[in-house]
């Protein structure tokens, strides 16, 4: 039987999130951020979100596990917040402790839909952009 979708959010530090990346890659999950890049760009102080909004089943390759694909909302060195995806475990995801109230909680989710993704931002803030 699949766990149902939950549907609310989850926050995370970025040492949960540097975890939670290399468990989506130990399991070779589609979606997923690589480590030392969220090392590298992520606000080290900051808290993050995740929102399951898929549940993903590949019955193509029965021997992977379920996993929910979650959006997320990263804080950056920056300081901005942008827009990626990683697949967790509903297991995984389960362990996280909600800490959020309803209202926060669609503030969050209102700033994943406005945020910019990854690739966006990456291309922005590469060496020579918009030179």
């Amino acid at each position: 039987m699949t766990p149902a979708l939950p549907r609310t959010v989850r926050a995370v530090d970025t040492d949960q999130l540097l975890d939670l990346a290399q468990e989506a890659a130990a399991h070779s999950f589609s979606q997923h951020l690589p480590v030392d890049w969220l090392r590298e760009h992520l606000a080290a102080e900051a808290t993050h979100y995740l929102f399951p909004t898929l549940v993903q089943r590949l019955t193509h390759r029965p021997a992977m596990p379920m996993q929910w694909r979650c959006q997320q909302l990263l804080t950056v060195s920056t300081g901005e917040q942008i827009w990626g995806l990683l697949d967790v475990l509903p297991e995984t995801f389960d362990k996280i402790p909600e800490t959020l109230d309803t209202a926060s909680e669609k503030d969050i989710v209102r700033r994943i839909e406005q945020a910019v993704t990854v690739r966006e931002w990456m291309e922005r803030t590469a060496p020579g952009a918009g030179a």
